[in-house]
């Protein structure tokens, strides 16, 4: 059976990617490997054993084009509003609490917020299959 162990995204600033990961999830440095023009650094927390992997190309100044394919990656947290609330404080921009209804019945509750290269990151309240 196979089992998700990383999504990659490519980023331009290591040290203000890893800040923003830092600050908004909570996610640091597992490893950190370099090589002659690029740089891996795999990020974690103890809540999963899923990482994330930035790739940083080194002498790309330019951002990257997100491109239409891209959707965003999901975090689930225990107190989404707490959570927005710490977000906001931390002057990180998220975007407004959402309810997601069908039928009447309370699928999901979330918000989305940016990182500095402009991905698109879902914060979930654990719910449901959300969990």
């Amino acid at each position: 059976m196979a089992k998700a162990i990383h999504s990659m995204i490519r980023v331009i600033d290591e040290k203000r990617s890893v800040d923003f990961y830092r600050r908004a999830f909570g996610l640091d440095i597992a490893e950190r490997l370099d090589f002659e023009t690029f740089t891996l650094v795999y990020l974690s927390n103890a809540e999963s054993p899923f990482e994330l992997e930035l790739t940083i190309n080194k002498g790309r100044t330019e951002p990257y084009a997100l491109g239409e394919g891209y959707g965003h990656l999901a975090f689930s947290v225990a107190d989404l509003d707490a959570e927005h609330r710490r977000l906001t404080e931390a002057g990180l921009s998220p975007n407004k609490i959402v309810e997601f209804e069908r039928d009447g019945t309370l699928l999901a509750r979330f918000f989305f917020i940016a990182d500095p290269d402009g991905y698109k990151i879902e914060v979930l309240q654990r719910h449901g299959r959300y969990k």
